[in-house]
């Protein structure tokens, strides 16, 4: 208790600490599930850092959203006032680079940077020790003359190289850092006494023209929390680094996931790589200026790629094709698509087949020719490795503003990986396509996307000590476990813990709103006049979630076209989502429609009298394309379930997200609201006729129970009564 920082633990958290020291004293990884009001960010934080001291570990917490970093920063504030604990907050290079440089530019600088402060050093020192030899040959010491005459020499080799390196590329900022030892002293004094976010460091450093990244790199080696993003753990490369800057090894860091349910996504997209015609293009252009004999073979093997890339996606339209030829392609789903229709979006063109590799690879062997891949290959990747040293220098020296990307190494990285890795277990190759938005040029890229993210998480949960994993919808604990690779871990779940009067979930039997009865008018009609009434008998603000913008856009329309009093607010891509949520909270009669795979469905609060209702409309499943489809594939094989794959990667995301979203109200024991999940699919009814299409079951049990099965006529009085009961209308309460 003494990381605790408040008088008293909420209710249960007091057990879930218990647990959480206990699982980690012993090294065991723990999955963790508490609803708002768990208090789930001390109840994981204090025990690890409890453990940590004890055994001198190292604890990282970490999310992929902002508002919970703020959070997180709040909490270590608190608790440093009752425990000295020295913590800091990561962000990435980019936010916080002074002169705003690349990764490899600021590689280059930082160490021509210090090559300079060193050889200056030098100098300072070979300065004073000719004085005292000058002085000791002026006594008469014959060979201190000897020793000063070499000395100078010395001195002189080392002007020319200071002058050299002068020259060169260097930053002001990390060059202050290594010269202005008092000031860094002063940095690190302010930085230990208190939590700073990396905006408070920016702007202190940026004040007294010091590196602020580079300081929090040197000063973090043991520290007792480490506050960051995902990808400081989850990128395998990022990973290393970070952790020889803590001075630690993995077995001595206690890893803490917020969000623990994004983690399955987060892990994939690090995992996958991709090789845009641009890089190859650029490849090409960087061989054309080499006088090296190995560029021939290297632009034979990249061009071949390249060309087969072009060809694969500029046959998905259809060009050239015989109308028999377009009609099976378009009965496949692989095609043909207008080129006209192409967005600025990254769109995927299908190329896998079942008995054979793929169809870029196929592509791509067929134009090959030459003395063998394999060789090209080899031949691509040594001279990319010496160009790439010779950008290096050239920065250094000063020959170049910029620090150039090799982008033969890059190419012939990817396809490497593409002819050795693309038929791994979990590795789907795909082509995408997308529109320039200034030329209005065509063109694409290729992909290996990683379908199990167990391959980036099984090993980052085995190298260290341990790890929690929470969110407010982490079960199935099983499919957690399997999907991201842990082993027998520590569960333990805590429900809300506000007072269960003050609530009421409601599953809607409206007609099951499958893409194919969408368009149906009638059951556009019941489900508008269901969300009417919800927004009606609501005494304040109401958010309402769809399957996607284009559901939320036309349930708009026919709201605005009913008259209702309510202020509407819709939320469409390409909006500002915090100024839409800022003036719709200002509201106090609002209904706000909006995807629940945007930003507003998780992550974000609505306290109190920001909003009393919140509706998911639909089961709102994601867009089901062949990527989704080779991870189901994945799924199935990797663990043996014929419905394994639907269930893992498609029920039970899409459920949780639904889950996430109703925890957007009810924040606080005395918020009083109302949650509906409008759709018959998510009543215990449906489970009779609607099969496998119900999804009642999914939710966890305590939810499940919670949850009232009502007719689209009822809710509107249900609502009225419950809200009447709570006195929650100003005045007299709308009539049905």
């Amino acid at each position: 208790m003494r990381f605790f920082p408040y008088d008293q633990p909420y209710e249960n958290q007091r057990e879930a600490m218990d647990r959480i020291y206990n699982a980690l004293s012993r090294g065991q990884d723990v999955l963790f599930e508490g609803a708002c009001g768990t208090g789930k960010t001390l109840s994981s934080l204090v025990p690890a850092l409890e453990v940590a001291r004890e055994r001198g570990k190292t604890v990282v917490i970490t999310t992929n959203v902002h508002q919970q970093m703020r959070q997180f920063v709040a909490e270590a504030r608190a608790i440093s006032r009752e425990e000295s604990i020295r913590a800091v907050v990561l962000k990435g290079k980019a936010s916080m680079c002074h002169i705003e440089v690349g990764y490899e530019e600021c590689q280059a600088l930082r160490d021509n940077t210090r090559a300079l402060v060193d050889a200056e050093g030098d100098k300072a020192q070979l300065e004073r020790r000719q004085g005292e030899l000058l002085e000791e040959s002026r006594g008469g010491d014959g060979s201190a003359a000897e020793a000063r005459s070499a000395v100078m020499d010395e001195l002189e080799n080392l002007e020319d190289r200071i002058e050299d390196l002068e020259e060169q590329n260097v930053c002001e900022y990390y060059r202050n850092n290594l010269t202005q030892l008092e000031a860094t002293d002063d940095f690190f004094g302010w930085l230990f006494d208190g939590v700073r976010t990396p905006d408070e460091i920016f702007e202190y450093a940026e004040g007294r023209h010091l590196c602020g990244y580079e300081l929090l790199k040197e000063g973090i080696e043991g520290v007792d929390l480490v506050v960051c993003n995902y990808h400081h753990l989850l990128d395998p490369m990022i990973r290393e680094q970070f952790f020889r800057w803590l001075g630690r090894d993995p077995e001595d860091v206690i890893a803490v996931f917020d969000e623990a349910h994004n983690v399955e996504d987060a892990a994939r997209e690090h995992a996958t790589r991709t090789c845009s015609e641009r890089t190859f293009d650029q490849a090409l252009d960087e061989l054309a200026e080499t006088d090296d004999p190995r560029a021939d073979d290297a632009v034979n093997v990249l061009a071949a790629f390249r060309n087969a890339l072009v060809d694969t996606y500029e046959d998905s339209f259809g060009f050239g094709e015989s109308e028999a030829w377009n009609a099976s392609k378009k009965a496949s789903g692989r095609g043909p698509r207008a080129r006209e229709r192409v967005g600025e979006n990254w769109e995927d063109v299908p190329i896998g087949n079942e008995d054979r590799r793929d169809d870029l690879t196929l592509a791509f062997l067929q134009r090959y020719s030459g003395q063998g891949i394999e060789g090209d290959l080899e031949a691509a990747t040594k001279l990319g490795q010496r160009l790439d040293e010779e950008y290096e220098e050239a920065y250094r020296e000063g020959e170049t503003a910029t620090r150039t990307e090799c982008q033969t190494l890059q190419a012939a990285a990817f396809v490497n990986a593409w002819m050795n890795e693309g038929t791994n277990e979990g590795l789907y190759p795909v082509v995408s396509v997308r529109r320039d938005t200034g030329t209005g040029e065509v063109y694409g890229r290729a992909e290996l996307y990683s379908c199990l993210p167990r391959q980036v998480t099984g090993r980052l949960f085995e190298e260290v000590y341990a790890t929690v994993l929470m969110s407010a919808t982490v079960q199935p604990f099983e499919v957690t476990e399997d999907v991201l690779g842990l082993s027998d871990p520590v569960t333990m779940a805590y429900g809300i813990q506000f007072p269960e009067e003050n609530r009421r979930t409601y599953a809607v039997e409206t007609p099951p709103l499958f893409a194919s009865a969408r368009d149906d008018p009638e059951v556009q009609e019941t489900v508008a006049g269901t969300i009417r009434d919800a927004v009606r008998f609501t005494p304040g603000n109401t958010l309402c979630f769809f399957p996607n913008y284009g559901e939320a856009s036309r349930y708009a329309e026919r709201l605005e076209s009913a008259d209702l009093e309510s202020e509407l607010y819709l939320d469409e891509p390409g909006t500002s989502v915090e100024e839409l949520r800022r003036e719709f909270v200002a509201d106090d009669d609002a209904v706000l429609l909006t995807s629940l795979w945007g930003t507003l469905a998780e992550g974000v609060s609505f306290d109190g009298d920001d909003a009393r209702t919140v509706l998911v409309v639909g089961v709102p499943y994601p867009h089901l394309d062949d990527r989704a489809e080779a991870v189901q594939e994945a799924y199935d094989a990797a663990f043996d379930g014929t419905d394994t794959g639907w269930r893992y990667a498609v029920e039970i995301p899409t459920v949780r997200k639904t889950r996430q979203a109703l925890g957007r109200v009810i924040r606080s024991p005395e918020d009083v609201g109302v949650r509906a999940l409008l759709d018959r699919r998510y009543s215990r009814s449906a489970k009779g006729d609607l099969g496998k299409y119900s999804v009642n079951g999914t939710f966890p049990y305590e939810e499940r129970e919670e949850l009232i099965d009502i007719g689209p006529q009822k809710l509107k009085f249900a609502m009225l009564n419950f809200y009447n009961d709570h006195g929650a209308y100003e005045g007299a309460p709308p009539a049905p």
